[in-house]
């Protein structure tokens, strides 16, 4: 979860947002994950890309993170989309996180970050940006973003 929080965080300093139809939510196990994130400055980093804590637990996989908004919800049923999840939790079947959510995919935290990102599950990491720096114009690749372990030890010591 901290390696999300830090990739959450490069990701708004290089200027990256989650597209408005992306459902993001974050629900750690305890409440002792919301301490380690608020102790290590990372949690501000989350919330601008959307993900608010919801709750503790399993909230978000048994589809207690909140609705999906209408305009939303109109566009799947009007046109028949197929649109999926992508969470790190256990609850990766069809419909059981939102009736409207088809097919699932499970990530580690740091790569549910990503496609949140990107907005798609079609993306080829190494080859395609997450997105462009709107300021800048940058294109922005995931390994510009991912935390390396001397961030991991730097944070730790530091805590």
């Amino acid at each position: 979860m901290l390696g999300a929080g830090l990739l959450a965080k490069a990701a708004v300093e290089k200027g990256l947002s989650i597209a408005p139809y992306i459902k993001t939510s974050l629900s750690p196990g305890s409440g002792v994950v919301t301490y380690y994130l608020r102790e290590s400055g990372v949690i501000p980093y989350l919330e601008k890309l959307g993900f608010d804590i919801v709750g503790y637990g399993c909230m978000t996989c048994i589809g207690n993170s909140g609705p999906l908004e209408d305009n939303v919800v109109n566009t799947i049923e009007k046109n028949g989309l197929v649109c999926c999840g992508v969470l790190s939790g256990n609850r990766n079947f069809e419909g059981r996180i939102h009736p409207n959510t088809r097919a699932n995919y499970l990530a580690s935290p740091l790569l549910v970050i990503a496609y949140a990102i990107a907005g798609r599950v079609d993306i080829d990491f190494e080859t395609e940006p997450l997105g462009v720096n709107e300021k800048t114009g940058e294109k922005v690749f995931l390994r510009d973003i991912w935390p390396s372990r001397s961030t991991f030890k730097l944070l730790k010591t530091n805590m």
